[in-house]
């Protein structure tokens, strides 16, 4: 502890002068050091790794070598989105949670983080059932399967929501825009890393692997979520007395959501969400089938997409410090966004992988600073007593949108692709790139519905200025939603 304690001073001396190398340092605070603010960020790793394993290597995993009916996976893949629009709930319920103990949040991280290392543990078993490895009925498997992306997938969001929500608790509002930054950094760097190691683990693919793969995830899952709650959140008995007033889900939903600014900037998160996440499942066999990319290539774009988002949220980190507006941040990465599709839909008359790569990066660029606006911006404008709400909300609607958006990318793709092969979009129209090309305008023209809906938000924040000059975020901490 001693040793933690002076390695965290060390940090808060050198401040500034280490961003070169540690690019969000500068997050730490007197209230929230360095140290403790990495420590509780690990719940962010645990997210990514969650989200690699069930949308990543499972998927490749269920088909390939578990030789699992692709509708099946696509079932079990889509399941955790169940609890998504859940999010808003389980942020309120953290924000009025009565307990003589004295916590807000800690109990929902705690069982979030059971429910997550739950359905990884009996996810495997079910698993190979599901694929037809037993001698009894496979109608079991399925419905373990079921309850275990389930199990996760509520276990993530309820983790996620809630541990947004205690970092702004604990962090002062100057502060948030680099907390937010080294939070979403952390998600990055647990979904890279674990990437990697799940491919090495799985390379030579046994049944007894996977489920030592998968359950090691679960014990990982436990350890660092313990890690990232111990002695973050003091108790405060006055705060959750069992006698005080506790308003109703739907009273404290109607006066946030009964300003008119509230919904249109959940509607920008959620066109903008869908906006950058319909390529997710497209970007790779666009650069195979119709660049002629070899696979080690398209797994370099895929990573530098996730180097465009760290650059996103560095620079939306570094422009939100120096008073920035949230609103605007968002903005110029739909802006970007548009760009970044431009250029991968050019890439496909020109031949250029030049072309892909740039469009790519910038893709990840885009995404990071809307997702640092928007994510800012709803802390920004919660109260104290409904930050788990307004988290949870964003939250609910980012999530959602992300998934409705992937799945119907996939639909339209194949849909379009195979009347244009058909012949019947005519002869121009008739070559394997229509379906991505079309999806990817259809990208573009979200993005436009986006900058759309966030013009009255930028406006709103503008006229509350002098001068019309950027404020830090600080001061609308407290301002009307």
């Amino acid at each position: 502890m001693k040793a933690g304690g002076l390695t965290t001073r060390a940090l808060m001396r050198l401040g500034p002068s280490i961003m070169p190398f540690m690019p969000f340092a500068d997050a730490a605070t007197p209230e929230l050091p360095f140290g403790r603010l990495l420590r509780l960020s690990l719940f962010q790793v645990t997210v990514g790794m969650a989200a690699v394993l069930l949308i990543g290597t499972l998927n490749r995993v269920m088909i390939v070598e578990l030789e699992v009916p692709a509708w099946i996976v696509a079932v079990m893949l889509a399941l955790p989105l169940i609890f998504a629009p859940l999010r808003a709930l389980v942020g309120f319920r953290s924000d009025t949670h009565r307990s003589v103990l004295g916590w807000r949040r800690v109990p929902y991280i705690w069982f979030g983080t059971l429910l997550q290392f739950g359905g990884l543990a009996i996810m495997p078993f079910a698993l190979l059932i599901l694929s037809g490895d037993t001698t009894g009925p496979t109608w079991p498997g399925h419905v373990a399967a079921a309850l275990a992306f389930v199990m996760v997938g509520a276990g993530l969001h309820t983790t996620q929501t809630v541990g947004l929500a205690l970092a702004t608790d604990l962090a002062p509002a100057h502060a948030r825009p680099r907390v937010v930054a080294l939070l979403f950094a952390m998600l990055l760097v647990g979904m890279v890393v674990s990437a990697v190691v799940f491919g090495l683990a799985l390379s030579n693919f046994s049944p007894l692997r996977l489920i030592q793969v998968i359950q090691g995830t679960a014990v990982v899952t436990l350890a660092l979520n313990g890690i990232a709650l111990w002695k973050q959140e003091a108790r405060d008995p006055t705060r959750t007395d069992k006698a005080a007033p506790r308003p109703t889900f739907s009273d404290s939903w109607a006066v946030y959501a009964g300003n008119g600014l509230a919904r249109r900037r959940l509607v920008a998160t959620g066109l903008g969400t869908a906006a950058f996440s319909m390529q997710d499942i497209l970007l790779e066999p666009y650069g195979g089938q119709i660049l002629r990319l070899p696979v080690a290539t398209t797994t370099a774009l895929t990573a530098m997409l996730a180097v465009g988002g760290g650059i996103g949220l560095y620079v939306a980190a570094r422009w939100l410090n120096r008073g920035g507006d949230a609103f605007r941040v968002a903005a110029s990465g739909t802006v970007v966004g548009i760009a970044a599709f431009s250029a991968v839909v050019f890439a496909a008359p020109l031949g250029s992988a030049q072309l892909f790569a740039t469009g790519v990066l910038l893709i990840g660029l885009g995404g990071g600073l809307f997702a640092h606006g928007t994510l800012t911006a709803s802390m920004a404008k919660a109260g104290p007593e409904e930050t788990g709400l307004a988290l949870g909300a964003w939250g609910a609607v980012q999530a959602s949108a992300a998934g409705l958006a992937i799945a119907a990318s996939g639909i339209l793709r194949d849909l379009v692709s195979h009347l244009a092969l058909s012949g019947a979009l005519g002869e121009t129209l008739n070559d394997p790139a229509t379906g991505y090309l079309v999806v990817y305008h259809v990208e573009i023209a979200l993005l436009f519905a986006t900058l759309v809906a966030i013009g009255p938000l930028v406006r709103d924040t503008s006229l509350r200025r002098p001068g019309g000059l950027a404020l830090p975020a600080a001061i609308h901490t407290h301002s009307s939603r």
